[in-house]
Formats: structure tokens, sequence, C-alpha cells
């Protein structure tokens, strides 16, 4: 019980008596599973921080030319422009 009320005091989370008993339960089961797989012989098998391969695909970031009549569509439908350009509010002041 002493685990389950530390980590519940920890989290500060008020626990039940039923709860505590239910949670008792499963910390032991989960606790059980990590003793069972630490008898699992991993000395041959290499760290890996992913499985599956695939890696992040990036383009190059490029503006695209925009002929006048374009651009002039874009800033008419901006709510606000400035010099030419859509003015937004600063992120960082």
């Amino acid at each position: 019980m002493f685990d389950v009320n530390h980590i519940a005091k920890l989290a500060r989370l008020g626990l039940s008596t039923e709860e505590e008993k239910k949670f008792t339960k499963e910390l032991a089961a989960i606790l059980a599973f990590v003793e069972k797989l630490k008898e699992v012989d991993t000395q041959n098998v290499e760290p890996t921080a992913q499985a599956t391969g695939q890696q992040n695909v990036m383009r190059v970031d490029e503006s695209e030319k925009q002929d006048e009549k374009t651009r002039g569509q874009i800033l008419a439908n901006a709510p606000e422009t400035k010099k030419g350009f859509i003015k937004v509010k600063a992120v960082f002041e």
C-alpha cells in the first residue's frame, strides 16, 4: 500500500480505500511483468530509438514568385497590409 499511497501523494491524488486496493493489485501486476522482462536475454540485441526505419522527408523551403495580379489579390484579402506585406501581430516583443 505504501507505493500506491506515495505515488498518489506525488500526483496529488486522493484515493478511496477501494481505489488503493485496486491500484495496489494493478501496480503489483505491472512490477511483476517488469521483473519478467528482466529475464529476457538482450545480449545480442542492438539498441534502437525507433524500429520502422522511416525518415522525415523534407522539401526545400523556397518561395514562389507570384505575378502582380495574384499578389494584389492575396494582399486584398489580408485584414491589414504594410509596405506590400501582410501585417500580423508580433510574436515576440
